[in-house]
């Protein structure tokens, strides 16, 4: 007959071959579940400042703050397949050589469904800059509010909740009040 090793062995090859087909199972039913959240994005102001760098103080660099107002309901997105949520604010904008810049400027992980509705008014989390060191002459910028779901099993998703209603400009101030 058959030795108790040959037969762990094969209780154990079909155990793991069912466990990974239940798997595959879980991340394809996941494409199944479409979710479109909704949520209103509105930024109430840009503003410039000059600031000093930390590491060559003698060098200026132009710094932006921009305060927003964020109202999204992301529990569609919630079910029995996902892990967590990586919702950011992002600034695209192209700079006065016409490259385009994708900035994130605010983040936040939802981890619960009942922390899936997200009300936030707030600033920049992260700073602002601009690689040229200043902000004359660049065109006004474009905020979206983006989502990054990641599963317990499957294919990182990836979406917009809110965008701004129009381009909003760089205001400049020549000093901090």
């Amino acid at each position: 007959m058959h030795s108790i090793i040959s037969r762990i062995n094969n209780v154990s090859a079909f155990l793991s071959s069912c466990l990974m087909c239940l798997l595959g199972a879980i991340a394809l039913s996941s494409f199944v579940f479409t979710a479109d959240p909704k949520g209103d994005l509105a930024i109430a102001s840009v503003k410039v400042y000059p600031a000093k760098l930390q590491r060559y103080p003698r060098q200026k660099q132009e710094m932006a703050f921009v305060n927003f107002n964020i109202s999204a309901d992301l529990t569609p997105l919630f079910n029995w397949n996902t892990k967590q949520l990586f919702l950011y604010l992002e600034a695209e904008y192209e700079n006065t050589q016409g490259v385009l810049n994708e900035v994130v400027i605010w983040d936040r992980i939802v981890r619960r469904k009942e922390d899936a509705i997200v009300n936030v008014v707030g600033k920049n989390k992260y700073h602002f800059k601009e690689l040229s060191r200043q902000f004359r002459g660049v065109p006004a910028a474009n905020y979206t509010l983006k989502y990054n779901l990641m599963p317990h099993v499957g294919l990182l998703t990836y979406g917009e909740a809110a965008t701004s209603p129009a381009p909003v400009e760089f205001h400049i101030e020549e000093r901090v009040s």
